[in-house]
């Protein structure tokens, strides 16, 4: 009987398809590269965008959205040319800086994967503003948003094209400037602003080890050339060896480096910022769970990749966090209150899988899987935040209580939310599933290949995650999609069959579903929804891109493994719909204590953790540093003061009030002769 099921589980490789046909267009010599126009609009329309509008918010939007496509067009003239040239192009900024033997380059680098990127960005960047332009109709503070967003975007640009590392950290700085006035910019809520100052101290505070990281590649290669960098730390060939007596100082140098990755990436120890940066307009949440800032980190390592294999500790320090954020992120998001901090969280942990899938790369492999996931869940975050920013207009917010049923209510929604969310959890054949399952396979290969016991924590995380993913994709579903409920109530003296509203969650039946699709669609501009139906569109179809030659894909899928994937999404979904029956608002978390619901709301207590191992501690230092200098150091110059009194007092009782009269005489004597002395000349 064994041996009749035992049937041989093959292997699938993936296939390449051909790309569609291009027409030959001719590359014309237009003055700069398109990563150098790329960057220098999306910046220049920040400056533009304040100088020019003044107070029209009209203009603005022309300018923000403007300067957007235009970007979007050069980023894909980019891939284009690539494509036709096929070897990465180097362009220079404002030309080599003297720093003595230092050498600074500030060059731009556009590759196969960097492009793609860029081109992601782009498209992603353009989206928002077309969305916030509806969004912040009414908003007086628009101008300055769409500015910041574009600002915002040429400093994520300027990371994923840059082939300086003084050029990242320019953009990395930069974008952790922006979030802070986009997470802050309801500037007259305190939770607001609350929020943009935690994510700009925690981010900061792991941008130390960023900073010191890349100082110490730069100096000991003697350059800030990616390219320069890598070359003179590793040598690359079957296999990557360091440089000798280098193996210290390069492990001590991409720890640095993998800190300001986990802070900016919202991973643990400093995942915490990101759930409260919530606070922040829809638009500014997409963007910076979509295309900026969070997935800056994985954009960084994947140009430093060859450092990161050769410094294993930093490797398995990555791993070990990224994997235990994983986890604890997909745990999180399932008691949320609010579909954004849902959202936000299941960021946190996606966020990991691109990570985790470059700690177990092998070597002579590259990051196609981590950037595909990257530009997977650029699409589909994207698209639930702006839909879940468009239901929060409907229902007049976004925590449980209020969207209850919303699809239900307001049918368009119901495509943008239920694509977004099965992408998210990785239904086939949505580009969530096809990403997920690159890393699943990633992780797998890189298993078998010698990754060691990062590796396996690493499959592990990874594995646990798509159940949960699972989960909680389904729980914020049967929240959204709960039909009206009524039951009928047999009382003396009542007519049979009379009904009552079951709980406080129950509304009166929709008798015509028109009113509902009529509200929805009035209620936002017929720009702002096309944009959300493009990124529909591509969370549909964008898995075809890991099947074209504009990924290199060398993975092998383990089909059983995929099966029992599968399997695990649909018991779990079940189990949160069992979990569901008989509660009003069909939310499975509900059943969950008390005691676990607040403790998740609030993240664990982190922000204990941090007030009581950093705020703390440097508060303290900062109190005994006050008192040092006022009263030890000050106390010297005040004492001063009583020294002197008290010499003086010393002095007079020691000489007599009286001169003497032979000082007396002597001193007349003087007088008199300088008296003499001044007549006689």
């Amino acid at each position: 009987m064994t041996r009749a099921v035992d049937f041989p589980w093959p292997d699938w490789e993936l296939p390449t398809l051909p790309l569609p046909g291009v027409p030959d267009i001719p590359i014309p010599d237009l003055p700069g590269t398109p990563a150098q126009a790329a960057v220098l609009l999306a910046g220049a329309a920040g400056i533009l965008g304040l100088a020019l509008s003044k107070r029209s918010s009209r203009t603005a939007a022309w300018i923000a959205i403007g300067s957007a496509g235009l970007v979007l067009l050069a980023s894909l003239w980019q891939m284009y040319s690539l494509h036709e040239a096929g070897d990465p192009r180097i362009s220079t900024t404002i030309g080599p800086l003297a720093f003595g033997e230092l050498v600074v380059p500030l060059e731009l680098s556009a590759s196969r994967l960097s492009a793609l990127v860029a081109a992601v960005v782009g498209l992603v960047a353009l989206i928002v503003q077309v969305f916030a332009r509806w969004y912040l109709w009414f908003d007086p503070r628009y101008r300055q948003f769409s500015a910041t967003v574009s600002v915002f975007t040429a400093a994520m640009l300027l990371v994923v094209l840059s082939n300086d590392v003084l050029l990242t950290l320019i953009g990395w700085e930069v974008m952790g400037w922006c979030s802070f006035l986009l997470i802050g910019h309801l500037s007259a809520k305190d939770s607001a602003n609350r929020a943009a100052t935690k994510a700009l101290l925690v981010t900061r505070l792991a941008d130390v080890g960023f900073v010191l990281g890349l100082v110490a590649l730069a100096a000991g290669a003697g350059t800030t050339a990616i390219d320069g960098i890598i070359g003179h730390w590793v040598t690359i060939g079957s296999d990557i060896t360091v440089a000798p007596g280098q193996g210290a100082a390069l492990t001590l140098a991409m720890v640095g480096v993998v800190l300001g990755v986990l802070g900016k990436s919202a991973q643990l120890p400093f995942q915490d910022w990101l759930p409260d940066a919530m606070e922040g307009p829809t638009p500014a949440s997409a963007l910076i769970h979509a295309a900026t800032m969070v997935a800056a980190g994985t954009v960084v390592l994947a140009q430093l990749l060859p450092l990161l294999q050769a410094a294993a500790p930093a490797r398995v320090l990555l791993a070990v966090l990224v994997s235990i954020t994983i986890v604890l992120a997909a745990l999180l998001a399932f008691a949320q209150p609010d579909i954004k901090r849902l959202l936000a969280w299941s960021t946190v942990s996606q966020v990991g899988l691109m990570l985790a899938a470059l700690t177990v790369v092998p070597v002579g492999t590259g990051p196609d899987a981590a950037i595909m996931h990257l530009v997977s869940h650029a699409w589909f975050k994207a698209l639930l935040f702006l839909a879940v920013g468009w239901m929060g207009v409907l229902t007049g917010g976004t925590v449980v209580r209020y969207v209850v049923s919303a699809t239900k209510r307001y049918r368009t929604l119901r495509r943008p939310v239920g694509i977004g969310l099965l992408s998210l959890a990785g239904v086939p054949p949505l580009v969530g599933f096809v990403s997920k399952e690159l890393v699943l396979a990633q992780a797998e290969h890189g298993v078998q290949h010698g990754a060691g016991t990062a590796g396996t924590i690493v499959l592990a995380a990874v594995g646990a995650s798509v159940p949960l993913t699972a989960a909680y994709c389904m729980r914020a579903w049967l929240i959204l999609d709960r039909g009206p409920r009524r039951r009928a109530v047999h009382q003396p003296g009542a007519q049979q069959g009379h009904e009552i509203i079951d709980d406080f969650f129950a509304e009166p039946e929709v008798v015509e579903e028109a009113i509902g699709i009529e509200e929805a669609e009035s209620a936002i501009s017929s720009s702002a929804r096309s944009a959300v139906a493009v990124l529909g569109f591509l969370s549909v179809v964008g898995g075809l891109l890991a099947f074209t030659p504009q990924l290199e894909l060398d993975l092998v899928i383990n089909l059983q493994l995929l099966a029992a994937a599968l399997l695990l999404m649909i018991l779990a979904a079940l189990a949160v719909w069992v979990a569901s029956r008989g509660v009003g608002s069909r939310d499975a978390a509900a059943r969950l204590p008390v005691s676990v619901s607040l403790a998740t709301e609030r993240g664990l207590g982190f922000d204990r953790l941090y007030r009581a191992v950093v705020a703390a501690p440097v508060l303290r230092l900062a109190h005994w540093v006050q008192w040092l200098d006022r009263e030890v150091l000050d106390a010297y110059v005040r004492a001063a003061v009583p020294a002197a009194k008290l010499l003086g007092g010393a002095l007079e009782q020691t000489h007599p009030r009286r001169p003497a009269p032979g000082l007396v005489l002597v001193l007349g004597g003087v007088v008199v002769l300088a008296v003499i002395g001044v007549v006689v000349s």
